[in-house]
């Protein structure tokens, strides 16, 4: 079954178009990483599907039922964390969640029940401390148990773990694969790394539209070109290499040598670091020029091996089309 269906999904702010189409379907019990650059339009169907947002045209239906502009039916279902969540900064953890049960008109027993079982599922079971101390990562989860109180359908989060240390993306992570037994969980992010930890499925958002789609292991056999690795004994190889081939480099989608050569880091330039790893997009047409160029300028070469696809390279390709 389909948690979430989304068909053509249309909206433009005055002339600019955002959302230019967009179809998405999310299987229920799955984790799904909405994708897309920064000003996608991400957080616009995120609004579209809360209600919050009149669509220009299209249809959302959530656990099947139809998502109507400025009405809160299909809200029962769906539990919702924004990029910056705000709380009452003069509340503890247990006050706060007391009052969403409140609010909820649950019975002061089960508010008291349900709070004490999400403070310790995200790890703040033993805070006692005012929010207004908290830490962004804190906050990032004190907003998932929030959400998770009516004990929703379909979990949506609004870049989660953009703002976050590894540490606290590692933590709001895991917080969010426990979920999955619960809920359906949708989190947009623009962190490839992120999905591939955790997600299930996902969805390219590119130009208004959804540009690819599918399970994590699917979307890897999709990309076009290919990837190889190659690491060279000296950083001297490696910038010789980026000279000659930068524009082929999956660490930048720039076609512009000049712009990957100013982004090497300092302690290649001057000779300081012996990690020379470099990723390289391209065919074996490629592959064989880059050997070449290695024998020809007698480069030390310390490994090459063609790489597993990630979905980062397969993005790359999406956003450069």
């Amino acid at each position: 079954m389909e948690m979430l269906t989304i068909t053509n999904l249309q909206k433009r702010f005055g002339a600019k178009p955002v959302l230019q189409g967009v179809d998405l379907s999310v299987p229920e019990h799955s984790i799904f990483g909405f994708v897309g650059k920064n000003g996608a339009g991400k957080t616009t169907t995120m609004k579209a599907v809360l209600g919050l947002l009149r669509p220009d045209a299209g249809t959302i239906l959530v656990s099947g039922e139809q998502v109507v502009y400025g009405q809160t039916n299909t809200n029962r279902y769906i539990g919702y964390l924004p990029d910056v969540p705000e709380f009452y900064g003069d509340m503890t953890p247990f006050e706060y969640l007391t009052l969403c049960g409140e609010v909820c008109g649950m019975k002061q027993s089960e508010i008291r029940e349900r709070s004490r079982e999400l403070l310790d599922q995200v790890g703040l079971g033993a805070e006692t401390h005012r929010i207004k101390g908290f830490s962004r990562g804190m906050k990032q989860r004190l907003g998932i148990a929030q959400a998770l109180f009516h004990r929703p359908k379909l979990l949506i989060c609004d870049e989660p773990t953009s703002a976050l240390d590894p540490v606290g993306r590692k933590e709001i992570l895991e917080i969010l694969l426990a979920v999955r037994e619960q809920s359906t969980v949708l989190f947009s992010t623009h962190i490839l790394s992120d999905v591939e930890r955790i997600c299930t499925d996902v969805a390219f958002l590119h130009d208004g539209k959804i540009a690819k789609q599918g399970t994590v292991g699917e979307l890897k056999t999709m990309g076009v070109s290919k990837e190889f690795i190659l690491e060279t004994v000296t950083p001297e190889g490696a910038v010789k290499l980026v000279q000659e081939f930068g524009r082929y480099l999956t660490m930048n989608p720039s076609s512009k040598q000049e712009n990957v050569i100013s982004q090497l880091p300092e302690e290649w330039k001057s000779g300081q670091s012996h990690k020379t790893e470099l990723r390289f997009t391209g065919e074996e047409e490629l592959l064989f020029r880059v050997l070449q160029y290695v024998a020809e300028h007698k480069i030390p070469v310390q490994k090459i091996e063609w790489a597993e696809p990630s979905l980062e390279s397969l993005f790359l390709e999406v956003a450069n089309t």
